[in-house]
């Protein structure tokens, strides 16, 4: 049984409505208290939200709000540690404030004298070089690194980090969990159709990758009966890119195919559960690869930032094509042939997968005996 309590402040991309980032809050809860129970240190963790009473809701844990200095003050000063991560924070491709943003939240846990964990971050694209100082600095001052990719180690050696502190581990989502009662649901619709999964987001300001993956789908119909499931791991923009692509593809009844979209869910767990079912996963969003992947469903991802192409090598993979370039004809015939021998796939990647599930708590077991050690 615990004997003592440790609290632990999470900041992150945390109550927007992302299933990724919301997955990866899940996963890290759920590891945190895996490892607690096994090291007997309770864990009381306390989320820094953008939507801090859907979050409370929804995982049963105390937020506040990530944009009020007065709650993060407060938390942070409470609090016995700081974890920051996991997901792409520090980057500067999405905004220049990203970065000063997830860096203060650290060095202010670090000024009140608090233990700071990186946790699976994924560092980059970072093209500013005057922001390499400050991530230097906060994270040599850090208790823990662990990052989710060898190519964010590296680039955490260009800013001047010592490697050695920096450990290489997949991301959260790998090791989240599908409860029993989700498990076994059929991967086929009630025509015998089988489930292919779509994930895909706005990008190209012409729309020019989303034409070219709807003339991708037209030909793999075209080919092959399915039930395409447009997947929005993000309310409301990828829920209109989804519905765009479904309007670009037609009418897919003709070929003697279906689709349809899922909901947007604000759970994680039942995204999950979507993609569970699904027999093969084409994928643009990193965590709908990554969910696949955590349940054995082939993937084929569409790169749109490196970190499609980083996870993908994880898995010794490639993606079948990107938002820049893509052959419609050659990257159908991949997802025909991928559905054609779906064991094969399994098979050849398994190895790695298992590698990955097995690795992906091994951040939370780090951060409560760090804590337990703090006593």
């Amino acid at each position: 049984m615990a004997s003592e309590v440790k609290t632990v402040a999470l900041s992150g991309y945390y109550g927007f409505n992302n299933s990724g980032d919301e997955a990866v809050l899940v996963s890290i809860l759920t590891a945190l208290e895996r490892a607690s129970k096994d090291q007997g240190v309770a864990i009381e963790p306390v989320v820094l939200s953008g939507d801090p009473e859907t979050t409370k809701k929804l995982y049963g844990v105390k937020a506040v709000h990530r944009m009020k200095p007065a709650d993060i003050l407060h938390t942070l000063r409470s609090a016995d540690g700081l974890i920051s991560g996991g997901g792409s924070l520090l980057q500067d491709a999405t905004s220049a404030k990203t970065i000063p943003y997830y860096v203060g939240i650290v060095k202010l846990a670090q000024w009140l004298r608090k233990p700071t964990f990186i946790y699976a971050q994924g560092v980059g694209p970072v093209q500013k070089e005057l922001f390499y100082p400050l991530i230097r600095q906060a994270f040599n001052k850090s208790a823990y690194i662990s990052v989710r990719d060898t190519e964010s180690k590296q680039l955490l050696g260009r800013m001047g980090l010592d490697q050695q502190k920096v450990q290489v581990v997949p991301d959260p989502v790998m090791g989240l969990r599908l409860p029993e009662d989700r498990k076994h649901q059929s991967n086929v619709d009630e025509r015998g159709l089988p489930y292919v999964g779509v994930s895909v987001r706005y990008w190209n300001d012409d729309r020019s990758d989303l034409n070219q993956i709807a003339d991708m789908l037209k030909e793999v119909v075209a080919k092959k009966q399915v039930h395409l499931r447009f997947l929005p791991f993000h309310g409301g923009a990828d829920e209109e890119a989804s519905t765009l692509l479904m309007k670009k593809l037609g009418n897919v009844k003709a070929e003697g195919s279906a689709m349809s979209i899922s909901p947007a869910y604000a759970h994680p767990v039942d995204m999950l559960a979507e993609v569970a079912r699904c027999q093969l996963m084409i994928g643009m969003r990193l965590h709908s690869l990554i969910y696949a992947a955590s349940q054995r469903v082939p993937v084929l991802g569409i790169s749109y930032d490196p970190k499609i192409d980083q996870f993908l090598n994880r898995l010794d993979s490639q993606a079948i094509g990107s938002t820049k370039q893509l052959d419609p004809a050659l990257a159908s015939e991949q997802i025909v042939r991928v559905l054609d021998h779906l064991g094969d796939w399994r098979m050849q990647h398994q190895d790695a997968i298992d590698r990955l599930i097995d690795e992906a708590e091994r951040p939370a077991a780090e951060v409560v005996r760090i804590l337990k050690s703090r006593t």
